[in-house]
């Protein structure tokens, strides 16, 4: 928006200073009006006036702009409003950011310091709605969740379940299953969905970073903090805050988190006001959590207040009919080129790709295919343009221990052992499936009903 359509109402009973800013911001390409004091300013807004901005004194007569702030919340009115005050230490004007002022600035200002918290509310504004505008015409659910298997059909039930609650969810699965996907999913269609999501990897950020990350610091907290920051709790506020990989949190982080799922409150980093927030929490890990708080390396209080609602995400070696769906839609998403029709898959590589393990789960199958169309330049895919490495048997056995520490059962475990000898046995007998029946010492009938049970072609 431009400059020019931008109406900032100015509130202050010193006469001087409101002359002083509106002629400051017309000077900016704004349109800048003046009020008296806070009745004036409920007044105009009550009628129906619209603004973008309100700037106003903390101390007027009559009405104080604590007081007018928290009659325009209470009316509904979410024009951003940034209070003036002559105490910017006291508690008044910490007050007015937890009761929802964009910002403060201290008198006496100077001018352009004032012109430049106005620019960067702007800015955020202009870029907040470009982002959810981009997120609505990009996501779409339906499109991108793919598998018709028995694991993802029930799935899409718990996800309608839960997604309309503001329940706290831990979503497990291994690395590359998708488990931002999932909270996304929950995001959009929870009643928070015009609301921010605020996705925070975990594991990606040191523990002397990661606390001023979540709950932000004060000005001065540490050397190089110049200047207060909201942490990605605040900015989740009315929205959803995304954790992932939370089982990498130390357990000094871990204390504090716990107090904000139980009291949804926090200080900053070197403050001692405490903030208020009101955000739905997803966490995800690929860690057994379980096991982790037996070791000692996570919170018992803090692993059942996550584990509120579970969504586990299956591997993809368990859900191998999945397969030739996630190749099509992968194919159509990485095409050659923008004007290129998708590329085409042979059924020796279709095939190949199905009986596949898959270690690193989703995201592995989507690199591999974004990688063939390339070598085979939007062509037909062959088996020449795979690039998948053989799973040998000490692949196996890192693969049962993995599963064991996510906490699966001995049947699942032997599932999984048992599919990979029937793969085996058809690649060793080039897909006779009498020979292959015969080498696992089965009945041909018995062979075909285990292969139709893991969906094996």
């Amino acid at each position: 928006m431009a400059t020019e359509n931008r109406r900032i109402l100015i509130a202050d009973d010193d006469a001087g200073i409101r002359t002083l800013l509106c002629d400051v911001f017309d000077e900016e390409g704004y349109t800048a009006e003046p009020a008296e004091h806070g009745g004036e300013v409920l007044s105009k807004l009550n009628a129906g006036a619209e603004y973008d901005l309100l700037i106003m004194d903390v101390r007027m007569p009559g009405q104080d702009g604590l007081t007018i702030l928290e009659q325009l919340r209470k009316a509904g009115h979410a024009i951003p409003v940034i209070m003036m005050t002559a105490h910017g230490t006291s508690s008044t004007a910490i007050r007015a950011i937890q009761i929802g002022a964009y910002d403060y600035v201290i008198k006496p200002f100077d001018v352009e310091e004032v012109t430049l918290v106005v620019k960067r509310l702007f800015d955020h504004q202009q870029l907040a709605s470009k982002v959810r505008e981009l997120e609505a015409k990009s996501f779409d659910p339906r499109d991108r969740i793919i598998g018709n298997s028995s694991p993802m059909q029930e799935l899409y039930k718990q996800i309608g379940r839960v997604a309309h609650t503001d329940a706290t969810v831990l979503i497990t699965g291994e690395t590359g299953t998708g488990k931002e996907l999932i909270a996304q999913t929950l995001h959009v269609n929870s009643a928070r969905r015009n609301g921010p999501m605020v996705k925070v990897n975990c594991a990606a950020l040191p523990e002397s970073l990661l606390e001023s990350e979540l709950f932000g610091h004060e000005k001065g907290a540490f050397t190089g903090a110049m200047a207060q920051r909201k942490g990605r709790f605040e900015l989740a506020h009315k929205g959803t805050i995304f954790l992932d990989e939370v089982g990498e949190m130390t357990l000094s982080t871990q204390k504090k988190l716990l107090r904000v799922l139980q009291e949804r409150e926090f200080e900053r980093v070197g403050g001692t006001t405490t903030v208020r927030v009101d955000v739905r929490v997803i966490a995800a890990t690929n860690r057994d959590l379980e096991a982790e708080v037996r070791s000692g390396n996570f919170r018992e209080d803090l692993f059942y207040r996550l584990n509120v609602i579970t969504l586990h995400l299956p591997a993809l070696r368990h859900r191998h009919g999945d397969i030739p769906l996630l190749v099509e839609y992968f194919l159509d998403k990485y095409r050659y080129s923008p004007t290129a029709e998708p590329a085409q898959i042979s059924e020796e590589a279709m095939q190949k790709l199905v009986d596949y393990e898959w270690p690193g789960n989703v995201r592995q199958l989507e690199h591999e295919i974004e990688r063939a169309v390339i070598l085979a330049r939007g062509g037909v895919i062959t088996s020449e343009h795979l690039s998948l490495a053989p799973i040998g048997r000490t692949a196996l056995q890192v693969d049962v221990a993995a599963r064991l520490r996510e906490g699966a059962s001995l049947q699942t475990v032997l599932a999984d052992v048992e599919r990979l000898a029937l793969q085996e046995a058809l690649a060793q007998h080039e897909g006779n499936h009498e020979d292959a029946a015969r080498a696992l010492d089965l009945a041909q009938s018995e062979f075909a009903k285990k292969l139709k049970h893991y969906e094996i072609s």
